[in-house]
């Protein structure tokens, strides 16, 4: 399965707001994004039709496994790109979240590696890495 960026934003978005806090709704995501409801509420439903996220009758979103495991995949890619960027390159924090934001998607798995071990090498320790 191919995910699109959006998708992937979403799945993110979804797994930091479930770090937080303890319930996660279309409208939590929404804040966060800034996007309408209406938005939002067509994401959750092809996430579904996915097979990545279930919807309770209360509105919580859950993760089924495969979707927390690709939500996890691209905090990680986020979170590493971010931290190459800044402590590496000495890119400002605010331009190395952006730019990993675009990146992450379109990153190649070989590169992410390579990426990941260059790092270690040089005495990285990731906060989280899947």
């Amino acid at each position: 399965m191919s995910l699109h960026e959006s998708g992937e934003d979403y799945l993110e978005t979804i797994y930091l707001l479930s770090q937080k806090q303890d319930f996660v709704r279309s409208v939590d995501v929404a804040n966060e994004l800034d996007f309408t409801k209406a938005s939002v509420s067509r994401a959750m439903k092809i996430l579904r039709e996915e097979g990545l996220i279930t919807m309770g009758k209360d509105g919580g979103i859950k993760f089924t496994k495969k979707g927390r495991e690709i939500a996890a995949a691209v905090y990680t890619r986020h979170t590493l790109i971010t931290d190459f960027f800044a402590e590496f390159l000495g890119v400002t924090p605010v331009t190395a979240e952006k730019d990993a934001c675009k990146i992450e998607h379109v990153i190649s798995e070989e590169t992410y590696l390579r990426l990941r071990s260059f790092m270690t090498d040089k005495g990285y320790e990731p906060k989280e890495w899947k």
